[in-house]
């Protein structure tokens, strides 16, 4: 349950207004309060080749603090910090990933006091973070900036105006010119125009990008008021008698009645709407929803459907009528994933549901997606975590997220999760579950490190299984994760061969989603003795984790001997990242 405010009980309240002893010191003679933690932030979420960072820190910092900045643990400036805030530009090389640290030396000992990521990407698409909005019924400036900062701290470049729309069949109500002040969506909530436009100038001061959200084949029972003819519908029998629906009880207003998107009619029509959004709202681009698989389908004139290899035609012809703008279509649980590849959608997205429930899942779903692009278009998760508790109110159990991110984030891939609040249904309004401080913070460091280290994690390369062992009774296995053990999987990047550790040895579910909230927290680890297989000379080694040190890499000391190279892993909690670096 989320805390409640205890209130002071009037008698103490008496005795402080009156500063008598019995209440405990006065104000003057406590002690101050502690300090708060350094924070270091950014004024957006990329930027541009040859854009200045603007960096600021929510306090002054020590006079002999300074900050250096880092590609792939090499620095490539360093500078002293003087007051609050200053700015930085980075080289001009496009699609790069830096981590600013602030860190002081005192007493001969390095400490890093804060530490953010820099994205220098041209286009988002390539590097995707991808957020959500959810709540669009009145708000005031400050609020939707709040709400828009706190995603930038997380680097979010991409945001999906979840259900903002009037309806799936009709985005915008009719009107004549523009669209009125404001509407209800499809469950009865308030939407403000004022507050979708608000929130799209803010996403684009950030240099984040606006996605509007709809299925690409719904239409209401009310839909034929609006144009939508009868033969453009899908029907579960040839004979037509019965159209193929989506069921929704209350507060929805109607169920959602499927139509062919492979239909020219339909597509015509839906692109109409699309027009109307792109010239009323400044909207990027479409977030297209479809319903998985939907078993044998048929058309009006009864022949059969072909549901998943429709995909590739509908986002084709909606980008053959807005160039420009971007489109990605949801591939539920992979479904038509191989067509929606091949279209031209700048990333792929799988939202994930049974029977893809385990770890491995989650690396196999990135890897297969990563294939059918070839190798060209990252991708970006729906999977939703602590999915059983988000039904009541509680909070979000900490190891769980983290370990599912952490497997996430290492095989390349983005997890939508972020938005007003941290998401645990499909139906993105649901804020049932609060996350714990814990879970906040370290947020806050994975995004950082999804970001610092994107040109290893989410640049190309080849996964492989290096020849690791432990010269310790340490129980370590190669990926797939098994409970008990600490998973490892390699990837070749170039020069570097990278290995990604993933502490599991405590874990009590091997399930991503765990409905129950039981995930238990890693114990952390220190000092782990490691060895490699190598014929090739090394020229360093070094590492990083999101959960010591801000991210911050560290380089590691190593021996070898014939072909081997042998160092010890400093810590490993959830996730640790060892690179070595050949000549």
């Amino acid at each position: 349950m989320r805390e409640a405010r205890r209130s002071i009980p009037l008698l103490t309240y008496a005795l402080l207004l009156a500063g008598c002893s019995q209440a405990g010191p006065v104000e003057s003679e406590r002690p101050p309060p502690p300090a708060e933690p350094l924070a270091l932030s950014t004024d957006k979420a990329a930027y541009r080749p040859g854009e200045a960072v603007a960096l600021s820190l929510n306090r002054s910092a020590a006079a002999q603090a300074r900050v250096r900045y880092k590609h792939l643990g090499r620095v490539v400036a360093e500078a002293a910090v003087s007051g609050s805030s200053w700015r930085w530009t980075p080289p001009a090389a496009d699609f790069q990933g830096y981590l600013a640290e602030l860190y002081q030396v005192a007493d001969g000992e390095e400490t890093v006091l804060a530490a953010v990521a820099i994205d220098v990407s041209s286009d988002w698409t390539r590097f995707p973070r991808y957020g959500f909005l959810s709540d669009f019924g009145k708000k005031d400036a400050p609020a939707m900036q709040q709400v828009i900062a706190e995603l930038n701290r997380h680097h979010i470049n991409g945001l999906q105006f979840y259900d903002w729309h009037y309806a799936p069949h009709q985005m915008l109500p009719a009107s004549a010119a523009s669209p009125p002040p404001s509407w209800t969506n499809i469950f009865g909530a308030e939407v403000q125009l004022a507050t979708v436009a608000g929130y799209i100038r803010a996403a684009h001061e950030r240099n984040m990008r606006a996605m509007f959200y709809n299925l690409i084949f719904g239409a209401l029972k009310d839909a034929g008021a609006a144009g939508v003819a009868d033969e453009w519908y899908l029907f579960t029998d040839p004979n037509r008698r019965t159209r193929d629906r989506h069921p929704l009880g209350p507060p929805f207003v109607s169920d959602i009645f499927l139509v062919d998107p492979a239909n020219p009619a339909w597509q015509a029509y839906l692109g109409r709407e699309v027009d109307r959004v792109y010239a009323a709202l400044e909207f990027d681009g479409f977030h297209m929803d479809q319903l998985g698989e939907r078993g044998r389908l048929y058309r009006y004139d009864g022949r059969p459907v072909d549901l998943a290899a429709s995909y590739e035609g509908f986002i084709r012809a909606m980008q053959q009528r807005h160039p420009g703008k971007a489109n990605v279509l949801n591939a539920v649980n992979q479904y038509g994933q191989p067509g929606i590849a091949r279209a031209p959608t700048p990333f792929l997205y799988t939202e994930v549901w049974a029977p893809n429930e385990s770890y491995a899942d989650l690396a196999r779903i990135i890897q297969e997606n990563d294939a059918l692009s070839g190798g060209q278009k990252n991708t970006v998760l729906a999977a939703y975590v602590n999915y059983g508790l988000a039904d009541r109110e509680g909070v979000f159990n900490t190891p769980s997220v983290l370990l599912a991110d952490a497997v996430i984030f290492a095989f390349g891939g983005a997890h939508l999760e972020l938005g007003e609040h941290l998401l645990g249904k499909e139906f993105f309004p649901n804020d049932n579950l609060a996350m714990r401080t814990d879970l906040k913070k370290a947020l806050v460091s994975y995004y950082d490190f999804l970001v610092a280290y994107q040109n290893l994690l989410r640049d190309g390369g080849t996964f492989n299984t290096p020849r690791l062992t432990s010269s310790g009774a340490l129980p370590l296995a190669a990926w797939p994760a098994q409970p008990g053990r600490i998973a490892f999987v390699g990837k070749e990047v170039g020069n570097r061969q990278v290995i990604h550790l993933l502490n599991f040895t405590d874990a009590t579910t091997m399930s991503w989603r765990d409905d129950a909230g039981i995930q238990a927290y890693p114990t952390e680890r220190k000092d782990l003795p490691f060895t490699l297989a190598t014929d090739r000379p090394v020229e360093r080694i070094w590492y990083a984790t999101p959960d010591q040190e801000l991210g911050a890499s560290r380089e590691l000391q190593f021996s070898r001997s014939a072909n081997e190279v042998s160092f010890a892993l400093p810590f490993l909690k959830y996730w640790s990242m060892v690179v070595v670096e050949y000549r």
